[in-house]
């Protein structure tokens, strides 16, 4: 389908004629976004493996609160640079297909370590008659991002809850409702508007108790109005009898364009009924949601139950197992770093493993296998086991070759030591004329690209590349957030990008995707 990129005024929600060209306020702010973001990814980037080391206590503690002022400045740069862009007036926006249910699993996912390392639970859901869209996937990305990280950030026990919801419209053009629930203290009545403006906060000692300039909100509404939709907070509805704060409830109402001719998503658990088990109410909801929007249904009586080991830590301690349900059919939910009681948990009879924050689809899967394992074995149709999950399975990068186009020598060390941690065997280029003689005279199973290189740049050197037939995985290194730029990588013929600072998660999910060739699908904007 083709792609139409539109400028909107954000004075106004009235689209306007594109502008055919870059003015001088927004090259200014590439210019700046990339020259200070490129030494702090640097400083974070260093300080990050220098953290896994051989540290003693006084020296890891340092290292870690420089590591934390760094990301702290390196959020209020992030901030400050977006907030400027939309000040200037003019924003450009590039409607293309969204699935909205990847859209919201990737937010989530990506927050999910922060989540975690605070012992809070992040759960997401969409609802099954919720339809792919036209939109900004970026700006949308955003939203959800800043207005899910900020709930994090505020968050000290419970979780945070994302949920999307068809609330009216058409078929032809539905109206969605992008809900953030979380449990912590709730923004007062007086305070709505407020957290809403410019440098706004709940009160004064919020900047220097969590950080930030107040700006994300700023932005939030900002893109919100620009898409034609609104965002307000109240506080969240109370559906549950838990001793959990009550919390804000975040929403950003928009209607979208539906996708022409996209297919249903499938139900697979048609007729399938499923209990849940877990001591956090998020966690419930979203796995509950997430089997209707499959087609099944959920009941406390149902022979297949997905289990919490959750629960089994709160009522017997730390160390404790989950029984297996009397039905002896159950799915154990464990967090990527309780990967370790897979094993114990197959062992007393357990039928699979869930990762939280769940995905629909895995969720399915598993209780379907869970439904074969109690019918008879028919030789003739041997059943396949789910495969296992990428978040949790370790995974070797021996001998892969790889090839580093990097011109900041920062940069490069980075990048370079977190691939060779991984077993890649690395070359390395410092500018794009040197990426494409390399890739003449060599093979490599995966290239990584900075995007800005004295000379030839990261696209131009791609261009090149793919001219010459070159099909090898190429995967761009940005030092900004940009969607512009992330639809300039791809354009040129890149399959992928990664935001600087590199984090090794995120490398290790690109090596995984692009050196496999079976899972290889080229990432949308």
């Amino acid at each position: 389908m083709a792609r139409r990129a539109k400028t909107t005024d954000l004075n106004s929600t009235v689209p306007a004629p594109a502008e055919p060209s870059i003015d001088g306020s927004d090259q200014f702010l590439r210019l700046m976004s990339h020259e200070m973001r490129t030494p702090l990814n640097g400083v974070i980037g260093m300080l990050g493996l220098l953290t896994r080391t051989r540290l003693d206590g006084a020296q890891r503690a340092y290292a870690e609160a420089a590591q934390s002022s760094a990301e702290h400045l390196l959020g209020l740069v992030n901030d400050l640079l977006d907030y400027a862009r939309l000040e200037a007036g003019r924003l450009e926006f590039d409607p293309a297909p969204v699935e909205v249910e990847a859209l919201v699993r990737g937010v989530a996912e990506l927050l999910s370590p922060r989540a975690h390392d605070k012992g809070l639970e992040i759960v997401w859901s969409v609802s099954g008659d919720v339809s792919d869209i036209m939109a900004d996937e970026g700006r949308l990305r955003q939203v959800l991002f800043n207005l899910a990280g900020n709930a994090v950030k505020f968050t000290d026990a419970g979780g945070v809850r994302i949920a999307v919801e068809r609330i009216g419209g058409s078929r032809a053009r539905p109206r969605l409702a992008f809900i953030v629930d979380d449990t912590g203290p709730g923004v007062p009545p007086e305070a709505r508007e407020r957290i809403f403006e410019e440098f706004g906060h709940v009160d004064a000692s919020d900047a220097t108790r969590f950080g930030g300039a107040g700006l994300g909100l700023a932005v939030v509404r900002r893109l919100a109005g620009a898409m034609g939709g609104t965002v307000v907070v109240t506080d969240r509805p109370r559906q549950d009898n838990s001793d959990m704060s009550t919390g804000s409830r975040f929403r950003f109402e928009a209607a979208f364009d539906a996708v022409a001719g996209a297919a249903p998503r499938p139900k697979p658990l048609t007729g399938i009924t499923v209990a849940v088990r877990s001591p956090d109410p998020f966690v419930a909801k979203a796995a509950t949601d997430q089997i209707v929007a499959s087609g099944g249904e959920a009941s406390d009586d149902a022979a297949i139950v997905l289990v919490d080991h959750a629960g089994a830590v709160k009522e017997f301690g730390p160390g404790a197992v989950a029984p297996l349900p009397a039905s002896g059919r159950g799915v154990i939910l464990l967090k990527p770093s309780e990967r370790e009681l897979i094993a114990r948990y197959r062992a007393i009879g357990f039928n699979g493993y869930l990762i939280k924050p769940l995905r629909r689809a895995s969720l399915a899967e598993r209780v379907l296998a869970a439904v074969q394992a109690a019918e008879p074995v028919n030789d003739a149709a041997p059943r396949k086991a789910p495969a296992e999950d990428d978040r949790v399975v370790p995974v070797r990068f021996a001998g892969i070759r790889v090839l580093l186009a990097e011109d900041n020598p920062v940069g490069a060390l980075l990048a370079k030591t977190l691939l060779r941690r991984e077993g890649c065997v690395v070359e390395t280029a410092a500018t794009g004329t040197e990426a494409v003689a390399a890739m003449k005279r060599a093979r490599y199973d995966m290239v990584f690209m900075d995007m800005r290189m004295p000379g030839m740049d990261g696209p131009a050197a791609t261009r090149a590349i793919r001219a010459a037939g070159d099909k090898t995985p190429i995967v761009a290194l940005t030092a900004n957030a940009f969607a512009e730029d992330r639809k300039a990588c791809l354009e040129a013929g890149m399959d992928d990008h990664l935001v600087k600072p590199l984090e090794p998660d995120a490398l290790r999910a690109a090596l995984t995707r692009w050196t496999n060739r079976d899972n290889r699908f080229k990432v949308a904007v």
